[in-house]
């Protein structure tokens, strides 16, 4: 009897643990980007062609070229044209990206695996078991946060006179702030969060949410 009752606890710890790991992964954060937008888009930019201004950027080339291209992607999605290479679009984009990092104490809930046996002195049959993770309290917790950002600015040439500066129409930056990203991961959701509403109401604050595995929008 003894070695059964010692069989079914490790069953039931077994899938306790399980349980536990199913209930982490259910969890796991999405990747949310705090977008911040100020524009005043003309209205006859339809179709317009856009190139690639050249930055400050210190970043490789390829890395840059990579965000720039994501960025590239969203404004082909919305109907505007790139410029043949070689050739200046009416709109430059700029593409900026930084990473920083800062460390900051939260709360955290504190969960055990706790096993509790209901009528331990009944058959086998009739003991019923209960596992899983339970709440315990909070802890507090200090994390080292990164914080990604990308900042997009477009300016129009249309109508700048010679020498002069273009004005600028479009001037948004996404940042997220978490752990566990990689900057190259997390650059393609900046992009889509940037231009979610594109080119959106001016002076507005907006929060959006993806799923880090599917990349779909979470409502």
């Amino acid at each position: 009897m003894g070695r059964l009752m010692d069989g079914a606890w490790r069953a039931v710890r077994a899938l306790s643990v399980g349980m536990a790991a199913m209930w982490l992964v259910g969890c796991a954060s999405p990747i949310t980007a705090k977008v911040t937008n100020f524009n005043a888009w003309p209205a006859d930019a339809a179709g317009a062609t856009f190139s690639y201004a050249a930055t400050s950027q210190h970043r490789g080339e390829l890395e840059q070229a990579t965000y720039e291209g994501y960025v590239g992607e969203e404004l082909v999605k919305r109907g505007l044209r790139q410029a043949p290479a070689g050739q200046a679009g009416r709109l430059l984009v700029e593409v900026f990206i930084t990473e920083a990092e800062r460390k900051k104490t939260v709360m955290e809930p504190v969960y055990d695996n706790a096993l509790t046996v209901v009528q331990p002195w009944g058959s086998m049959s009739s003991a019923q078991f209960m596992s899983g993770p339970r709440y315990v309290g909070d802890r507090a917790v200090e994390k080292t946060l990164q914080i990604d950002s990308l900042r997009v600015r477009i300016l129009d040439t249309k109508g700048t006179a010679p020498g002069a500066k273009p004005r600028t129409v479009f001037s948004s930056t996404a940042v997220y702030e978490g752990q566990d990203e990689d900057l190259p991961h997390v650059m393609p959701f900046l992009a889509r969060a940037l231009f979610q509403d594109f080119p959106g109401r001016s002076g507005r604050v907006t929060s959006l949410s993806y799923d880090a595995s599917t990349g779909e929008r979470k409502r």
